[in-house]
């Protein structure tokens, strides 16, 4: 990619990060014709964490194609489509979501009721599986179209100064030892957590409110091997396992797997304060051997693998800014906050925080009616990631205790697969806020449970938080989650959303169409509903 002479440039926008996100908002406003300069502290292609998208996610990535006309960008958000289309991205192939639930020192054992997994599909087949973004490549490819679309861009740059002069902003900042200065109209922030906006600025960071403090340890490995080679699971599984979001779940924490195309497996862990410092994870490799040597059937997986990076330790994961937006200048979700990766919640996110912003900048105007458009964007921004944090956080409060885990986890899938499906189906507004943490049945209720499972409830009270949990899951179960003789085995099922459509306010045909857009087969025999 070839960068832009550095000189004084006069933009629209200016958008900190050539990330997906980043990118994502440059290539939109160039197709609104808007001046855009891309500026990136490094220099593609780059090392980045947050790689697993999921069907919601996929879902709004599309639509943004649909929205900006972006063909070659919708490739992206399917497993056939993007290995037809560009075959020379690094992906993944991601069929679901994978939970193993250990308990520390000892192997790993389970039975045919598999009370201690939680396996949810995301898709029937890999023709339209999703994907774990190879983020060197992904990000590479993104800011590229960027560029062919016209967007200025700066690699390599350094912001240091911001100051809002009457309408406009300036950044001053260097580039391989030349001065840079930028004039636009409006800067977004797409530079992730503690970011350039945050630092220049000097915002406030905000503590979490109910997530533990957490640290990370992670990079990409070669010669992992399966886990269902090393660990196979009785009977036909809705997926194969690996080709998922693997999680490995314990007391005070969880080791991630996503596994890539190009001989790669992204692996990390993300680890309470307590547990990470009993292993000193600062030490990275030493503390990796010694976390695989207390998790005695994950550490099969690794006899042969090597890092391909030096180990990354993130001292704290979760993040979270005060403000969200300004005179001039908005953060990303993905720069305003970080919960965790646990369920895959960065990119619909963000993507939901790009459609938002994007909508603000292309139908305000600058001055009151702008900036009462930002609030309530930084309002819906603060308080998804506050739903987000409240369910991640009475998932590391259960981790010891699978069955309570596996069904506030089910509250997320619910949430999420019936927003794809309102959405696909043209409605919407059946399913507002990510996590439908705006709806006014459901959004009270995941906040309920949530911070009733943050007491780790006992007896009586467990059960009582269990049965509350099925109950708001089933007016918006669209996916059969509720159902007992899956044992915590979930495929797609187009019978199930035939059987929901009364909860999605569409008749059968609808769904049928439905069915057919998204590379489903309906049933031929269906129980009326």
């Amino acid at each position: 990619m070839t960068a832009a002479p550095v000189s004084t440039i006069d933009a629209d926008v200016a958008v900190l990060g050539s990330g997906f996100a980043g990118s994502l908002v440059a290539l939109a406003l160039r197709q609104r014709n808007r001046r855009v300069v891309l500026v990136e502290r490094g220099r593609h292609p780059r090392f980045a964490i947050g790689e697993s998208s999921t069907p919601l996610a996929n879902l709004l990535l599309e639509e943004f194609a649909d929205r900006y006309d972006l063909p070659r960008i919708r490739a992206f958000s399917k497993w056939g489509t993007w290995q037809r289309t560009h075959p020379d991205v690094g992906a993944g192939l991601k069929r679901g979501f994978t939970f193993f639930f250990h308990r520390l020192d000892e192997a790993f054992e389970d039975s045919e009721r598999h009370e201690r997994q939680l396996l949810v599909a995301a898709s029937p087949h890999d023709e339209i599986a999703d994907t774990h973004w190879y983020r060197p490549d992904f990000d590479q490819a993104l800011a590229r179209e960027a560029v062919n679309a016209g967007a200025i861009f700066l690699d390599a740059t350094q912001i240091g100064g911001v100051r809002r002069e009457g309408r406009r902003t300036t950044l001053e900042g260097t580039r391989e030892g030349r001065a840079v200065r930028i004039s636009a109209e409006f800067v977004v922030d797409a530079t992730g957590p503690r970011g350039c906006l945050h630092r220049a600025l000097r915002l406030r960071e905000a503590p979490c409110r109910w997530l533990p403090p957490t640290q990370g340890l992670f990079t990409h490995f070669s010669g992992v091997e399966q886990w269902d080679r090393v660990m196979p699971s009785p009977g036909v599984p809705p997926y194969p396992p690996d080709a998922a979001a693997l999680h490995h779940v314990f007391p005070g924490g969880w080791i991630w797997m996503l596994r890539f195309n190009n001989g790669l497996t992204s692996a990390g862990a993300a680890l309470t304060d307590s547990l990470a410092d009993a292993l000193n994870v600062s030490e990275g490799a030493p503390a990796w051997d010694r976390l695989l040597h207390r998790l005695p059937s994950v550490a099969a997986q690794f006899p042969r693998a090597t890092p391909s990076l030096p180990f990354v330790h993130s001292s704290r994961v979760a993040f979270r800014s005060e403000q969200v937006v300004g005179d001039g200048w908005a953060l990303l979700p993905s720069a305003a906050g970080v919960i965790d990766p646990l369920l895959s919640t960065g990119f619909p996110l963000t993507l939901l925080g790009i459609h938002r912003l994007l909508d603000v900048l292309e139908h305000t105007s600058a001055g009151r009616e702008r900036e009462s458009a930002l609030h309530e964007y930084e309002r819906i921004t603060l308080s998804e990631l506050d739903a987000t944090e409240r369910l991640v956080a009475a998932l590391y409060a259960t981790m010891g205790d699978p069955p309570v885990f596996k069904r506030l986890s089910l509250l997320y899938f619910a949430a999420a697969s019936f927003s794809e499906a309102a959405r696909r189906l043209g409605r919407p507004t059946l399913a507002p806020g990510f996590l439908l943490s705006r709806h006014p049945v459901f959004g009270p209720e995941l906040d309920a449970c949530s911070l009733a499972a943050l007491e780790s409830p006992s007896g009586g009270r467990r059960q009582a938080l269990l049965d509350r949990i099925d109950r708001a899951i089933e007016p918006f179960d669209t996916a059969g989650l509720l159902d007992p003789s899956r044992r915590d085995w979930y495929p797609v099922l187009a019978s199930d959303l035939v059987a929901s459509r009364g909860k999605l306010e569409a008749s059968e045909p609808e769904i049928d169409r439905l069915l057919e857009r998204c590379g489903l087969q309906a049933p031929p025999l269906r129980t009326p509903f």
